[in-house]
């Protein structure tokens, strides 16, 4: 059974920074692109970042400059680093695991990130 379970969420000042993590297991990690969405209330959900299995990242524009994605395949990790966070990415930040082949998406439950003065 495929289980992701993200950490790391917070409250933070504007200005500040985290670091959210998420493991995964009962999958080939390597086999699995990897991807960080969120969602704020009455917003859709939508992605962040994503980091493939080759360990490429690319980035919504509004955080640019400010978060960095990465994987370590020994330990079946994916880390987002933000820094310089502002009340606008407030929200629940989810992982996604999506197969590089059959395309198959696994969740996690979703981490709560607060930014606020």
């Amino acid at each position: 059974q495929v289980h992701l379970v993200e950490s790391g969420g917070d409250l933070v000042q504007p200005g500040g920074s985290l670091r959210l993590s998420c493991v995964a297991s009962g999958i080939v990690f390597s086999y699995y692109h990897m991807a960080w969405y969120r969602q704020a209330p009455g917003n859709e959900r939508e992605l962040v970042a994503g980091v493939t299995s080759g360990g490429i990242a690319d980035y919504r524009d509004s955080v640019k400059g400010r978060f960095t994605a990465s994987r370590d395949d020994g330990k079946n990790m994916v880390f987002l680093q933000m820094n310089n966070l502002q009340p606008e990415d407030t929200a629940v930040y989810y992982c996604k695991a999506t197969h590089i082949r059959f395309l198959d998406d696994h969740w996690g439950q979703g981490t709560q990130v607060t930014v606020s003065s």
